[in-house]
């Protein structure tokens, strides 16, 4: 076993201390006036609750020789979500052997703690779990013994939950993640992107959807990717350690769900695979958020979301990529593949393989109003396109006024034509500080049957602007977003202020 490298912990403990102080949110007592949260609800009552700051890894590294592995103590869950009353177990290993401890935190503001502590579990003992051969496809189905079965409380809270893995023998940290989801009504809807995150993870070492044995960067069919094993940290943009058995969560999401818990907004939340699989759950919201690098749909779930549509929930892509890869589930090993792309032919300037998926409607600009078109990456400012629109309501901005570097690192352009559909901001994208790239950002809004509305933000990076929790790495790439705005934080209300109306 080699050496680990640990990663910016220094960084880490700096970002802890002084993450809530660059945010400078309103206290939950003025989050919670009727011009932003309404009465008080679940999120109120949950966030007036003592946080901690307990749920940042303070000692994590990787394995060189993986890159992406925290093989000392590493671990998943059996669910991507899971209800109050319903059971959910962990999967863990260590080496080497090691007790281990497993500290289950709900993530949200708690006073710009981020984090309430939920349960303590263990000390288990460690076993050190066998690694899954290379099956079909170059699946890697882990089928580890589980070490603890929880059946979660019936006061937990909806939410986005980690579980903290810490080894007793040297100390070394990782996480486990999963959804509390809930069947109230509520105003929002927050859908993580975990189809995507799942996508990117290369645990044990390339085995991503994105690697076919041959090249690391693949974007062809025939690979599939299993939820059963581990999350091993981010494999591009940035250096993150928070992200070592979380996925992308912290990296473009947490920063929506702790603005919006920080002002009391009535949020539950719910993985991309309830998408998949319950579509009545869309309907007890009054919007859909789709938030960060939401990459990978399946059709039942693009359909899904379009009789939501059309049924009168409001939908808002906070994301960019959205909708790009369509996806096929094997639920017989929790797992998915690539099978085809949400755009026309040659539409995004195919990447090598592409071409030999297929492209067949629908489109995901016919669901979204825009999508992903070439060159795909880039970087822009939100510039201001059509002030006198709703969206711009108090926020102050006039034509050609821009947000620095809102957009990115993946956009929407090529706007479809839908009756009623208007572009409220666009520019062109570049690779680089004056290096356009010939691309074109679109943002977007259009009207539903109802009397609702779909709103397109055009970039991965929409929650970069509103807050920054303890431990968020700000991303650099192409462009570079400067952190909260209030004018983007103004745009964020007024839309959501619109979908609860």
């Amino acid at each position: 076993m080699s050496e680990p490298v640990t990663p910016r912990r220094t960084v880490l403990k700096q970002m802890a201390g002084i993450g809530a102080a660059m945010l400078a949110p309103p206290a939950l007592t003025q989050g919670a006036d009727s011009t932003v949260a309404g009465p008080s609800n679940a999120i109120v009552a949950e966030n007036a609750r003592a946080g901690t700051r307990d749920w940042m890894l303070s000692k994590t590294g990787v394995d060189p020789a993986t890159k992406y592995r925290c093989p000392w103590i590493e671990g998943y869950c059996s669910k991507t979500s899971v209800r109050p009353g319903e059971t959910i177990t962990f999967h863990v290993s260590t080496n080497p052997v090691s007790e281990f401890t497993l500290s289950i935190y709900r993530l949200g503001y708690y006073g710009g703690d981020g984090g309430r502590l939920m349960a303590e579990l263990g000390p288990f003992p460690g076993r050190t779990q066998p690694d899954p051969d290379v099956g079909p496809k170059r699946l890697r189905d882990c089928q580890w013994e589980p070490c603890h079965e929880l059946r979660i409380p019936d006061d937990w809270t909806s939410g986005v939950y980690v579980g903290k893995l810490t080894a007793k023998k040297d100390g070394w940290q990782s996480y486990v993640i999963f959804v509390v989801r809930d069947d109230r009504q509520a105003d929002y809807l927050f859908q993580v992107s975990d189809n995507t995150w799942q996508a990117y993870n290369r645990w044990p070492s390339q085995f991503s959807l994105y690697d076919d044995g041959q090249n690391e960067w693949y974007w062809g069919g025939g690979v599939q990717i299993s939820f059963n094993r581990p999350y091993g940290k981010y494999c591009q943009i940035l250096d993150a350690p928070l992200s070592i058995g979380s996925g992308e969560f912290f990296l473009w999401e947490f920063p929506l769900a702790f603005w919006m818990e920080s002002l009391g907004y009535d949020v539950t939340y719910a993985s991309n695979i309830d998408t998949h699989q319950d579509p009545l759950q869309l309907l007890r919201a009054k919007g859909l958020i789709s938030i960060g690098h939401d990459e990978y749909w399946s059709i039942e779930m693009f359909q899904h979301v379009k009789r939501a549509i059309d049924s009168g929930v409001n939908v808002a892509f906070l994301s960019g990529n959205a909708v790009c890869g369509r996806i096929e589930f094997d639920p017989m090993v929790r797992a998915f593949e690539r099978v085809g792309v949400y755009g026309p032919p040659g539409g995004m300037r195919d990447f090598v393989a592409m071409k030999s998926l297929a492209h067949e409607r629908p489109y995901a600009n016919e669901l979204i109003g825009a999508h992903s078109t070439g060159p795909v990456t880039g970087g822009a400012d939100w510039i201001c396109n059509l002030p006198e629109h709703w969206l711009y309501a108090g926020t102050g901005m006039k034509l050609g006024d821009r947000v620095p570097g809102v957009i990115g690192w993946e956009w929407h352009g090529d706007p479809a034509p839908i009756p009623g559909i208007e572009i409220v901001a666009t520019g062109s994208t570049q690779s680089a500080p004056g290096t356009p790239n010939d691309g074109v950002y679109t943002a977007t809004v259009y009207p539903g049957p109802k009397n609702n509305f779909v709103f397109n933000a055009a970039t991965c990076w929409w929650a970069d602007g509103l807050s920054v929790p303890p431990g968020y790495v700000r991303p650099k790439v192409y462009t570079e977003p400067q952190g909260p705005d209030p004018r983007l934080q103004q745009i964020t209300k007024n839309v959501l202020d619109r979908m609860r109306a």
